[in-house]
């Protein structure tokens, strides 16, 4: 009797404990919710390491592609993104277009098929992680949250690899619809966001009051992130692409 009665007692504490997501609870306090876990130093010391022993590896890139991970994994942004799903927003655009295109520069993946392949593994991921189910199993679960982060830098890095390493005109020109592509859906989830008229993500309900911002004008702000700055720079590349493409055509 008294096994029973204990093990009710920790299955009643189990379900009234809050899930703690990964990077932890809302930082009371911003500049010191750093997050100096194993796994993220690792992450971040991986670039560097490995262009210090691979002379073929450009140092720029490498450097870049860590900071960028530093800045997502590592910096108090990991904290915040508990708390403000606009922070989850920005990080996921460092993870898309600064460390997955740096990676690609400095670890180029030579894969069959990686353009299509990358595209749609990065499409897929993206509207998981603004998917309310899969939102919430990310949350509860650290191992789902590392999988959909993988995910993301994965396909990401698939995907830019092969856009980096297009170089015939044709290669180039046919990249710059993916590119655009990409930016519509991104721009389409970004307009869901901004344009919803409920709450969609309930982790972040009475958390985003001390910020200033109500859990609903949060999430619209993360809709706004994804739309101006998330599309900028697709537009840009893809503009870049588009130029480069035709001007190498005329020249054949």
């Amino acid at each position: 009797m008294a096994g029973e009665a204990r093990r009710h007692d920790k299955l009643r504490r189990s379900q009234l404990d809050p899930i703690v997501p990964y990077c932890g609870p809302p930082p009371e306090n911003l500049l010191t919710a750093w997050n100096l876990a194993p796994l993220p130093l690792a992450l971040c010391a991986a670039p560097l390491v490995l262009a210090a022993l691979r002379r073929d590896v450009p140092r720029g890139p490498a450097a870049l592609a860590a900071g960028a991970l530093f800045l997502a994994f590592v910096s108090p942004l990991c904290a915040l993104t508990v708390a403000l799903f606009s922070a989850r927003g920005l990080h996921h655009l460092v993870l898309v277009l600064v460390a997955a295109p740096a990676l690609a520069l400095a670890f180029p993946l030579r894969l069959p098929f990686a353009r299509i392949g990358g595209f749609l593994g990065l499409s897929l991921f993206l509207w998981l992680w603004h998917l309310p189910a899969a939102y919430t199993l990310a949350w509860n679960s650290h191992g789902a949250y590392w999988l959909m982060q993988a995910g993301l830098l994965v396909s990401g890095l698939a995907f830019w690899s092969s856009l980096f390493a297009a170089e015939r005109p044709a290669e180039r020109v046919a990249s710059v619809g993916l590119v655009l592509a990409l930016a519509g859906q991104m721009g389409l989830i970004g307009a869901i966001l901004t344009f919803a008229p409920r709450l969609l993500y309930l982790q972040h309900l009475g958390v985003t009051e001390a910020y200033g911002l109500s859990a609903l004008a949060d999430q619209q702000l993360a809709g706004l992130i994804m739309w101006v700055p998330g599309m900028l720079p697709l537009a840009l590349l893809g503009a870049l692409l588009l130029r480069r493409g035709w001007r190498e055509a005329s020249l054949t």
